[in-house]
């Protein structure tokens, strides 16, 4: 089957909208910070993602047979009886770190039960590999939440620890995920759009 044929896949939990909400005003921020430090492009380094789009990835799973949908969503599904971890908003950081085209804020355990995260992404992926032919990255799991992508020469991309220091505090929330969620990823010239495909709400999550 052909690339253009296929669905490019990811499952991603989805941070309550008030947490959402307040690492969109935080990009804002940042982005009104760095744009002195932007002389290629009047806009600013960064292009800022709406606050609806936010979420934090546990498992990429690239271009995808659409007739997979099924199998994956009924994978999902067998994982919403877990109950969501305590998490909390860390610092920000850029991705990849060495040519960065993200800013990202990184997402960590907040609860007494440490691990709580990866023992997530590690059920989600263990799930998937179980029921399609695929294998998760080798890197190791780091949660975040990407808020903002870099334009293309941005000194700002280029320089990312020089960047660091005109970056304000992230907020301090925490929260529980609502929902785990199977996205399909639509490419644009203007940027990604994100189509929930299958998925639901963890047991005992806020909504």
């Amino acid at each position: 089957m052909s690339a253009g044929k296929n669905a490019r896949l990811f499952v991603a939990i989805d941070p309550p909208a008030s947490v959402r909400e307040a690492l969109a005003t935080w990009a804002r921020a940042a982005a009104s910070s760095l744009r002195s430090t932007a002389t290629r492009d009047a806009r600013g380094p960064l292009r800022l993602l709406d606050a609806d789009t936010m979420h934090l990835t546990l498992c990429f799973l690239g271009s995808r047979p659409p007739d997979e949908i099924d199998v994956l969503a009924d994978a999902i599904e067998g994982l919403l009886e877990q109950t969501p971890p305590e998490l909390s908003v860390g610092a920000p950081v850029w991705l990849p770190p060495r040519r960065p085209r993200a800013l990202a804020v990184e997402v960590h355990d907040a609860g007494p039960r440490e691990g709580a995260l990866a023992e997530l992404q590690n059920a989600v992926a263990t799930a998937i590999g179980g029921v399609i032919d695929w294998e998760p990255e080798k890197r190791r799991f780091r949660g975040h939440v990407t808020v903002a992508r870099t334009r293309s020469g941005s000194r700002a991309a280029r320089r990312s620890s020089a960047s660091d220091a005109h970056l304000p505090p992230t907020p301090q929330r925490t929260f529980r995920p609502e929902r785990v969620v199977l996205y399909r990823s639509w490419l644009a010239p203007t940027g990604a759009t994100y189509e929930p495909v299958a998925g639901g709400a963890l047991r005992g999550a806020d909504n």
